[in-house]
């Protein structure tokens, strides 16, 4: 078939192109600027996104990926005459796509840690803004599902209930879904009927929706585009709310402090022990480049660091990576210290996985989440624990993280040294 002869060609390219600066050709194939939409082919399932394309110099590209009012720029560059890389800041991933001589693009999104062997097909075609119905084939909604809703997922084990936020506009519908790991980002999506569906592409991989609207008062549906989709009912609710982030995780009897000692980015060994640490408050993020509720939460500390570090406070990023390797974790780490100016240590604690996360932090009685973010006072101990993370997209229950965040913050700063 064209698209495994196609995928095979990309995708053996992607061996030497990590890192790639972009290659002048004499002739490079030219992509049409403006509004595109792809789809990626998900098992049988399509999955439709939208991005936008401007020129940046002769050899580069910039797409922005449309999701809703989210907006996420990715450089793309030539690594053939008619293909290119597109890659995904801070992820270990890229779109590797062909030119086609119709103007069309065809390729895949593929993960670049090495062993990795996720492949996801993907076609776009320019001058499309449409997500998942085309202009004039709307069908009237039956409902308008604007609003706050609870959603249970039905499983044959226990599972924290979810919250939806959802704004429709006519047959148009964008949502954000949220657990006490954090948030699907933003999806964008239609109403047909008594059916919905919402998608969002941001760099990671695609999401997927799909419900059915029983009544203006409930839904049911399913989560994720793979082969075990997560099955889901949903009530309105103008107070639905997630279980206390800061009453999920805790440390084990007999604890109040933790220990740790892993190496920075040059290779150092740093210790909370450490001279640097002591009589400040600190705050510890356990991330990985990997997780896009990490990236969003970096994306709000970075900054907040930055203006409150002179009134005594540090922070360190723990991360746990892709693979257990330093080298590996180095590079990742480097390239998201460098595009969010990260000015607090960045230590690598070793593979992404909840076991090596318990047996590299004894402390923690259960660890649940990445990011979560722990918090100590002058005198060493640990004051708060808050699993998980709400971006901007969640709208109050952002603003209320961070009102709540300040307040906090403001009171450990004010204690004395001890």
């Amino acid at each position: 078939m064209k698209i495994n002869r196609l995928l095979f060609t990309l995708l053996s390219a992607s061996v030497f192109v990590t890192g790639i600066t972009g290659t002048t050709f004499a002739q490079n194939k030219p992509v049409k600027e403006g509004n595109w939409r792809g789809v990626f082919k998900v098992g049988e399932l399509d999955v439709p996104f939208n991005f936008e394309v401007k020129k940046k110099t002769g050899n580069e590209l910039v797409l922005t990926a449309v999701n809703g009012d989210r907006r996420d720029d990715f450089n793309a560059k030539y690594i053939t005459p008619d293909s290119l890389l597109v890659t995904l800041n801070t992820f270990e991933a890229g779109l590797f796509a062909k030119i086609e001589n119709d103007g069309s693009l065809t390729g895949a999104h593929k993960s670049l840690v090495p062993g990795a062997g996720r492949v996801i097909p993907f076609t776009a075609k320019a001058g499309q803004s449409y997500r998942f119905v085309e202009p004039g084939k709307e069908i009237k909604p039956a409902a308008n599902i604007t609003g706050k809703w609870l959603v249970k997922i039905k499983s044959d084990k226990p599972a924290a209930d979810r919250v939806a936020v959802f704004e429709q506009k006519g047959n148009k519908l964008n949502g954000i879904i949220l657990s006490i790991t954090g948030d699907s980002r933003e999806l964008q999506g239609d109403v047909q009927g008594d059916e919905f569906v919402l998608s969002g592409f941001t760099g990671s991989g695609p999401s997927y929706v799909k419900g059915k609207i029983i009544d203006g008062k409930s839904i049911e549906g399913a989560i994720g585009a793979g082969a075990n989709p997560i099955k889901f009912s949903g009530t309105k609710d103008d107070n639905a709310a997630l279980a206390d982030a800061y009453a999920l995780t805790f440390l084990k009897p007999g604890y109040d402090k933790l220990d740790f000692t892993f190496p920075d980015l040059n290779g150092k060994q740093v210790s909370l022990s450490d001279e640097k640490y002591k009589g400040k408050v600190v705050i510890i993020e356990l991330l990985g480049t990997w997780c896009p509720n990490c990236i969003d939460q970096v994306q709000f500390m970075a900054p907040w660091y930055k203006e409150n570090k002179h009134l005594g406070v540090e922070a360190i990023g723990l991360a746990f990576e892709a693979k257990d390797d330093y080298e590996f974790a180095k590079r990742t780490l480097t390239k998201l210290k460098n595009r969010y100016d990260i000015q607090y240590d960045l230590l690598f604690a070793g593979k992404a996985d909840k076991d090596v996360v318990a047996q590299k932090l004894v402390a923690l009685k259960e660890f649940l989440a990445f990011p979560t973010t722990i918090i100590v006072g002058r005198d060493g101990k640990v004051k708060e624990i808050h699993t998980g993370f709400s971006g901007k997209g969640t709208g109050q229950f952002y603003d209320d993280y961070v009102k709540k965040w300040n307040e906090d913050l403001t009171k450990l700063i004010a204690e004395p040294l001890p």
